[in-house]
């Protein structure tokens, strides 16, 4: 079977930004709000707190990995902070390349290996809009340990001027959404596709969905599959997923079409058949009332 999360971050064409290794010492703070910057960040020492934006803070510890695939707004600090919430520690570069927050001298009491990268689907705020709104991964979870790996790998292969440099990086930043996203799947708090694979009955239905596009399903044929009732089904997936059944299906195959007509694999009429409608004609009026555009101008304008 085709494995939805592997799907989404493989359209999403996750790309490293950057990375860098920050240290902190007393007490610091640090506030961000880069809208639509997916960040990263593995502790490799020490302990501080993270709080975003309508979430409760916790805490972290040496290593826990954070990911938040759509960045709203965060702030880093100090286990105890003790600077006025309005101001914004600066960080400040050190000659081997790392970056000190609070006091300047004595041993960190944190060190962590920080990023952002972007996602460069069209499709990528539909995408993000699938998983949850941060990930935690705590270090006495035994999959951290490759995560922290992985994160590591980026953040030396983005500082390196390496041949294939960029080619190495987008399939490291492939690796280390997977590895995260199914780390995190039994635990994901927000509605989303972790949370709907995280059910055994519904991932059975959302498996099929991806596996079989093309195939013309009724919520009644998916809750079937998931082995509950139709009413039932449609209650459970929609609280967990954050959508309908038939809208998250509606989004998916638009999303694969777009994909498909921009890389012009096939005519209209197949790629209409490839997601699942029966007609070139019906497929064109469904996705203009999508997208805007009508597949044959989306395909020609595509680039």
């Amino acid at each position: 079977m085709v494995d939805p999360l592997t799907e989404v971050v493989t359209l999403l064409q996750p790309q490293a930004r950057f990375s860098k290794v920050v240290s902190g010492a007393g007490a610091w703070r640090v506030r961000r709000s880069e809208a639509g910057q997916p960040f990263y960040c593995v502790i490799l020492g020490g302990s501080c707190r993270l709080a975003v934006d309508g979430r409760d803070p916790i805490g972290l510890e040496e290593g826990d990995f954070i990911l938040i695939p759509a960045v709203h707004g965060f702030t880093m600090s100090s286990i105890e902070p003790t600077i006025p919430e309005d101001i914004d520690t600066v960080p400040v570069a050190l000659p081997d390349g790392e970056f000190r927050l609070g006091e300047q001298s004595g041993p960190p009491e944190v060190q962590l290996l920080v990023g952002y990268c972007v996602f460069g689907s069209p499709d990528a705020s539909l995408l993000v809009s699938l998983l949850p709104q941060l990930l935690h991964v705590r270090g006495e979870n035994k999959p951290t340990n490759r995560l922290a790996t992985i994160v590591q790998l980026v953040g030396e292969e983005s500082r390196a001027l390496r041949p294939a440099r960029d080619v190495i990086l987008a399939r490291l930043m492939e690796v280390l959404l997977i590895e995260a996203l199914r780390s995190a799947a039994g635990t994901a708090a927000s509605p989303g596709l972790l949370r709907g694979l995280a059910d055994e009955r519904l991932a059975v239905a959302i498996r099929c969905m991806h596996d079989s596009m093309a195939r013309p399903w009724t919520v009644a044929q998916l809750a079937k599959e998931a082995a509950l009732s139709r009413s039932a089904f449609f209650e459970r997936f929609s609280r967990a997923v954050g959508v309908a059944p038939m809208a998250y299906l509606l989004a998916w195959r638009m999303a694969l079409a777009k994909n498909l007509l921009r890389r012009k694999e096939g005519g209209v009429a197949e790629v209409a058949e490839r997601v699942g409608y029966g007609s070139a004609s019906a497929f064109s009026v469904a996705f203009t009332r999508h997208v805007g555009l009508p597949p044959t101008r989306y395909a020609r304008e595509a680039v």
